[in-house]
């Protein structure tokens, strides 16, 4: 997919920037639109964490905000295989979570009253039910919030995929070639500055994942964003237990398409503490405090490298963009471990699974883990996509559609109210619906 030099395109009506599920899918619906659009990607295309991830594509346990978009999410990955002729791993096949106490089946019975005014076929399961959908003879588990409708894909399968169906449809995806800065005459965008040339535009959307709020603030465009690594591991392939994406306290899974599993620790993740976590420390503050338990903090060299990254840049200057292609973070061994030893456990029919590989990512997370679907308020015409905060790869055909739409026709087709960049600033309360 990298283009030469003399491929370079010298103009686009937009400039995406990263190459990940929100970038592709942005690229892709802008392109179906006969809208010239480069997609520009500063290492590989998914290579963060769109192919990092779990690949749960799920309604179940959103943020009442999200569901009228992950709703249309999940009408396009319905149909996207047979719209891009490629196998995506897409399976409708639903997503558990397990209740181990009656407070979680009271979570569970609290939020479905949401699905109720949207008519999803989420429900509740009993004990004897969870079992019997589980394969287990005994009652391990006090119930379960089940959604049949709810699915999965290959995540390092699908955004590469659909690149590959915007550029069918016209779009230039540039690999390897970071973008520098951004461009503006009389306030507004006018083109991206690339290290490979200049590319004019009239619009840019910035969904660089966990770079997005560096990447904006030497623009003057400021907004809370921190990240946190989570660690993943998939197996060998073993014992059909159930086609269900299944979520526990401890442990967590789901069947991948090669008859294998994908396991971590529910919620689980490092946080390392870099100058943002200064700069950020105060709206962060309601949602650190609701997954204190679950955050492990570190201070590592990583502060130290990432204190020596410039405030300002320009166009003319190699950036940090060029130096560090791919965030690609050692994982948590001991925490995958013991995710694995609990799933043994309490997933028994799994067998004597074999690992056949662990991975971290990063996670790119606003203050109430709600994403940002917006223009920036200045300059014109730069838009923001990003801030998924763990759960985007559901959403990333909606987001990126919704996106498409919104610098096409200055509205989406759902209310954007809850991700407008404003929220940051105009004293609303940002807290997770359900945590990070």
């Amino acid at each position: 997919m990298t283009e030469t030099k003399m491929d370079f395109p010298e103009r686009a009506e937009v400039v995406v920037i990263g190459g990940g599920i929100a970038g592709c899918c942005t690229a892709y619906f802008l392109a179906k639109r006969g809208v010239p659009v480069v997609l520009c990607e500063k290492g590989r295309i998914a290579g963060e964490q769109s192919s990092r991830n779990w690949g749960w594509v799920r309604k179940q346990g959103r943020d009442p905000a999200e569901l009228p978009a992950i709703i249309e999410s999940l009408k396009i990955w319905e149909g996207l295989e047979a719209e891009l002729g490629t196998d995506l791993g897409w399976h409708r096949g639903g997503v558990t979570y397990l209740a181990s106490s009656d407070k979680d089946m009271a979570g569970f019975e609290s939020w479905l009253e949401h699905a109720r005014q949207h008519q999803l076929d989420s429900r509740i399961l009993s004990a004897a039910e969870t079992a019997e959908h589980l394969g287990q003879e005994e009652r391990t588990w006090k119930g379960a919030l089940f959604t049949p409708s709810d699915g999965r894909a290959e995540p390092a399968v699908a955004a590469p995929a659909i690149a590959a169906g915007a550029e069918r449809l016209g779009a230039t995806v540039l690999d390897n070639c970071a973008v520098r800065t951004v461009e503006t005459e009389a306030g507004r965008v006018s083109g991206v500055v690339t290290e490979r040339g200049i590319i004019a535009c009239r619009a840019v959307v910035c969904a660089a994942g966990a770079w997005t709020s560096y990447f904006s603030r030497n623009l003057g465009v400021d907004f809370p964003q921190l990240k946190v690594k989570a660690s993943v591991l998939r197996t060998k392939p073993g014992p059909l237990v159930t086609q269900s994406g299944v979520w526990s306290d401890e442990a967590s899974f789901r069947r991948r398409q090669d008859g294998g599993y994908t396991i971590a620790r529910s919620g689980a993740t490092v946080f390392d503490l870099v100058p943002d976590a200064f700069r950020y420390f105060r709206p962060f503050l309601p949602a650190l405090g609701m997954n204190w338990s679950d955050l492990k903090f570190r201070l590592s060299g990583t502060f130290r490298e990432e204190w020596a990254w410039p405030g300002h840049w320009t166009g003319e200057d190699a950036t940090v963009f060029e130096h560090l292609r791919v965030l690609d973070p050692e994982p948590e061994q001991r925490l995958l471990a013991d995710a694995l030893t609990a799933a043994r456990r309490l997933f028994p029919q799994l067998g004597a699974l074999e690992v056949a590989e662990t991975w971290a990512g990063m996670i790119e997370s606003t203050p109430d883990a709600l994403p940002l679907i917006d223009a920036a308020p200045d300059p014109e015409g730069y838009y923001l996509l990003t801030g998924f905060s763990g759960h985007g790869f559901g959403m990333g055909p909606a987001a990126g559609l919704l996106m498409s739409e919104l610098v096409m026709d200055g509205r989406g087709r759902v209310d954007l109210h809850p991700f407008r960049y404003a929220r940051f600033t105009d004293g609303s309360k940002l807290r997770p619906y359900g945590g990070l």
